[in-house]
């Protein structure tokens, strides 16, 4: 096997990987993983190229966006929602994904416990957040295990 592909390989099961570890960008190892294997063979061809760099290009933004999107769909605000994502985005590089979620989690509660004094509407909130923010991880192992099993097969069949 061309030692390209090996890498775009290791590229792809760490985009999987990526999905579920901390601080791994899932979605754009996959994308590397797919740039290298089309650099090394040539396909697979321009639609399902733009396809699989579709897909991986979905991974990262649903990577990035996990905190931003899980508190939005609890139904705070989209002020909340976004301090939220932030404050979830930069305790997961000291403390990874459970400061993520604990991140999230806890900003949803403390600014909606203030703005209403509501403790389980506000609980609530803040657990609808963190199961988005998990659902967030689960969408990122399908997609880019549907890169890699895409282009392990056009590997090997």
């Amino acid at each position: 096997m061309d030692p390209l592909v090996m890498v775009a390989f290791a590229l792809l099961v760490g985009g999987v990987a990526g999905s579920v570890l901390p601080l791994l960008p899932s979605g754009l190892l996959s994308l590397a993983g797919v740039l290298a294997y089309w650099w090394a063979t040539g396909r697979p061809g321009f639609l399902l190229l733009a396809a699989l760099v579709g897909l991986a290009v979905t991974a990262t933004l649903v990577d990035w966006l996990a905190g931003f999107v899980g508190a939005r769909a609890s139904g705070t605000d989209t002020r909340t929602a976004a301090l939220a994502g932030g404050v979830g985005f930069l305790l997961l590089f000291p403390a990874g994904p459970l400061g993520l979620l604990l991140g999230v989690a806890a900003t949803v509660f403390a600014v909606e416990f203030r703005a209403s004094e509501d403790l389980r509407g506000s609980a609530r909130r803040a657990g609808y957040a963190t199961v988005g923010v998990l659902a967030s991880a689960g969408m990122q192992v399908v997609l880019t295990a549907t890169v890699l099993a895409v282009v392990a097969w056009l590997q090997f069949a």
